[in-house]
Formats: structure tokens, C-alpha cells, sequence
């Protein structure tokens, strides 16, 4: 006879156990609470992302506003600059005490060619048409005279006009022929 020895048996497990041993467990679900706390979290972040853009929005628009409004206020303090020197002239020649008639043109002459010389600078241009076809952009006629020269011609300039890059500051005031009848 043979001796079995007394090993304690394992016991055998049912078809039932085996698949319970081979699934894994299964994933912990966060409560609602868990959840919602999550949630609410995440709406925190995206509230607090916002007011941010939304006040540096603010502040980007405001810097805006500053600098148009100084671009605005010193705009044309390059040209005034340039201006005081046609102003220093035009105030030296009426301090001189004994002053002919041809100094005082030749000081307005050079006075005129100071303040040339700052609307070539800013390209302020002089619109004299005279012999032009008339065009209402540019020009104001004020009257209409008999002339020889072709109809809705120009025939006289009373006061000059003036373009800052090519845009009408001052139409030309012009006399414009009726033409031949």
C-alpha cells in the first residue's frame, strides 16, 4: 500500500470562479458629487481664463484710445514746429523801423519761399488751373465770362486752392469760360 502523505488539497475551483479570477476589477466610478466638484472646478478655471482676456481686452482698447488721442493732439506739431521759423521771419520784418518798400518784398518774397519750402515738406501742393478743364473736385467757379477758349475752361484763378497728398484742402477759386456761342 502505498503511503499518501497528507497534503492538504487545493481545492478545485468552479467555471463560475475562473471567470470571475480572469475579469479585472472593475473601474472605481467617481461619485456625482466627485464629479460635479470636478466640473465646477474646470468652470472656475475657464471663468477666471476669461475675466483675463476680457480685462486685458479692456486695457489693449484704452491703450488704443491714449494713443490715437495724443497721435491726434501732436499731429501737426512737426509742422507747427516748421511754421515758427516762417513766423520769426514775418515778425522780424515788421519790427524793422526803416523799411523800404522793396525790403519789405524781398523780406515777404523769402518769407514766401520759407513757407514753400514747408508745404513741399508736407506735401501741400498749390492748384493754380489756369487753361484746365474745370473739375468740381478741385475747383469753385464763381462765375462764368465770354471767352475764346473752349466752354468749361479756366479762364481766371481768383484765389489759388490747395491738396495735401493729392486730398483738397481749399478748392481753387476759378472764373470759367461759357465758350463760343
Amino acid at each position: 500500500m502505498k503511503h499518501h502523505e497528507n497534503k492538504p488539497q487545493e481545492p478545485e475551483t468552479t467555471a463560475t470562479e475562473q471567470q470571475v479570477e480572469a475579469t479585472p476589477a472593475p473601474e472605481v466610478i467617481p461619485s456625482l458629487d466627485e464629479m460635479l466638484k470636478q466640473a465646477e472646478l474646470k468652470a472656475q478655471e475657464h471663468h477666471d481664463a476669461w475675466l483675463r482676456a476680457k480685462a486685458e481686452g479692456e486695457n489693449i482698447r484704452r491703450r488704443a484710445q491714449e494713443d490715437i488721442s495724443k497721435a491726434q493732439k501732436f499731429a501737426v506739431e512737426r509742422f507747427s514746429n516748421e511754421m515758427l521759423a516762417v513766423m520769426d521771419s514775418l515778425q522780424a520784418g515788421l519790427a524793422v523801423e526803416s523799411a523800404s518798400v522793396e525790403s519789405f518784398k524781398s523780406g515777404m518774397e523769402l518769407t514766401q519761399k520759407q513757407l514753400s519750402i514747408v508745404f513741399e515738406k508736407f506735401n501741400i501742393k498749390e492748384v493754380n488751373p489756369v487753361g484746365e478743364k474745370f473739375d468740381a473736385h478741385k475747383h469753385q467757379a464763381i462765375g462764368m465770362v465770354d471767352s475764346e477758349q473752349e466752354a468749361n475752361t479756366v479762364v481766371n484763378v481768383m484765389q489759388r486752392g490747395y491738396t495735401l497728398n493729392e486730398r483738397v484742402l481749399r478748392p481753387a477759386m476759378v472764373m470759367v469760360a461759357k465758350g463760343k456761342d
